[in-house]
């Protein structure tokens, strides 16, 4: 490894610093329950539309996976240079990890789905 990515301890042992987080906080930003639970409804909404998905709304228990699945379930995307897709493989391991985070939270999104409702799909883009 390059001597600036890791650190080595006193002990021996190496220590990833700021990559990792870097690399943590990078993989939450795609997170569907992020994007769903703590982001306005707009980010979910938009996401649904720019996917061309056939969710025209999700619910908020459990939405990181239905994110997800919607995702899923949008048109295949033609990828280019300029664009990012994600790969299915991507989409089902955070698919897991929304399912585990969501079931943490679903105390609160219980009681934001009474009160708000479902998430809808942004009618224009």
């Amino acid at each position: 490894m390059k001597p600036g990515f890791v650190k080595q301890k006193p002990s021996g042992r190496f220590h990833l610093k700021t990559h990792g987080m870097l690399l943590l906080a990078l993989a939450l930003t795609g997170c569907g329950t992020i994007n769903t639970t703590f982001r306005p409804d707009s980010v979910a909404g938009e996401k649904l539309t720019d996917w061309k998905s056939n969710c025209s709304s999700i619910p908020r228990v459990y939405s990181g996976v239905m994110l997800d699945f919607c995702e899923l379930n949008a048109e295949p995307k033609q990828s280019s240079a300029y664009q990012k897709t994600n790969a299915p493989e991507w989409v089902l391991l955070d698919m897991g990890l929304s399912g585990i985070v969501d079931t943490l939270l679903l105390p609160y999104t219980i009681y934001q789905q009474n009160q708000y409702g479902y998430i809808n799909a942004s009618r224009f883009k």
